[in-house]
């Protein structure tokens, strides 16, 4: 089974630890690296050219953002299973990627994903989000599982599609909500921390940002019209307090 991983970067040195994190990975039999670049004006540029090595396929053109660079490497991918990893995150460890695989083959499902931990300059963790094993309700009551920790066979975005891009900062929550909740496609949770993830990120840039991004949450559900999902934007962000608290 040959797993692809999709790296959106656009001026971001870090992504040569995420590079030699996703070639690090032990006992995968088949694994393609692809990275998209917006075309980065710093010093990125050059360090994807050190690491040519490590990178199957590179796509460096300007885009309208992340997800859309997400769905460019999506359709690059040639993997059964795709992954994304940012290029300022990186696995936590090499076998990730063999325990993924082993839960695709041990369950056959179309979707699994596990645990991440936010970490700091430092790569002290400052954050743990603990996803636990899916139910349809646990979306109503604010839950999503970590997107860097999500993989996906590759026909699941033949068939219901990639991101959309009318949700700039919440596309990957829209993405799960339309193939879990709405669809209803298998899933299936590795119990393991599966991505160190760097603190920041474009939800939790600014207050306008977060109330955009709930903004955006309550407008999936309509897209898609489920029912119950009024609430959800006040809820969702309540769900993080206890990754703060976690020891």
């Amino acid at each position: 089974m040959k797993i692809s991983i999709i790296t959106p970067v656009f001026n971001e040195p870090r992504v040569r630890h995420t590079l030699e994190s996703i070639h690090s990975q032990k006992d995968v039999p088949e694994l393609e690296s692809i990275v998209v670049d917006g075309g980065s004006t710093d010093e990125t540029t050059s360090i994807l050219d050190e690491c040519a090595d490590q990178i199957d396929t590179l796509i460096s053109e300007p885009d309208d953002g992340t997800y859309d660079a997400m769905n460019k490497g999506i359709n690059h991918a040639t993997g059964d299973i795709v992954g994304i990893l940012n290029a300022d995150d990186i696995y936590n460890g090499p076998n990730v990627l063999r325990s993924v695989l082993e839960r695709f083959n041990q369950t056959d499902t179309d979707l699994c994903y596990g645990d991440l931990v936010y970490v700091d300059d430092n790569d002290d963790v400052v954050r743990y989000w603990k996803s636990g094993e899916y139910t349809p309700r646990r979306f109503y009551f604010g839950w999503m599982p970590p997107h860097p920790t999500v993989f996906v066979r590759r026909d699941v975005y033949d068939t219901y599609g990639t991101f959309d891009l009318d949700f700039p900062i919440a596309a990957d929550y829209e993405f799960l909500l339309r193939v879990l909740l709405k669809n209803e496609i298998s899933t299936a949770y590795v119990d393991d921390t599966l991505v160190r993830m760097a603190t920041g990120g474009q939800s939790n840039a600014s207050v306008r940002n977060i109330i955009t991004a709930n903004l955006e949450v309550y407008r999936a559900w309509q897209k898609h019209d489920l029912r119950g999902g009024v609430h959800v934007p006040v809820v969702k962000p309540l769900r993080k307090i206890p990754q703060f608290l976690h020891s």
